[in-house]
């Protein structure tokens, strides 16, 4: 295929890669957070007060992540 085809095909890739980021980062970092702050009792009781924490960072570790591998992928256009 020709470059151009090749091109398209690595910025699809990499924009869906940054658009999951984008949902693991607001599943997983932003909900928890404006749960804890508007004091909803089903966040505290499901993940306790140090489950919530490390799931906040392995989200925000995770969105980083795919992050990174989204700009990673753009390093191979041609």
């Amino acid at each position: 295929m020709s470059d151009l085809v090749d091109n398209e095909r690595i910025k699809l890739l990499a924009n869906a890669l940054d658009r999951a980021s984008t949902a693991v980062f607001t599943v997983g970092v932003i909900t928890p957070c404006v749960s804890y702050y508007f004091n909803l009792q089903e966040v505290r009781a499901a993940l306790g007060p140090g489950g919530l924490v490390a799931f906040v960072a392995l989200s925000f570790s995770s969105a980083a992540g795919l992050h990174m591998l989204a700009r990673s992928v753009l390093g191979d256009l041609r």
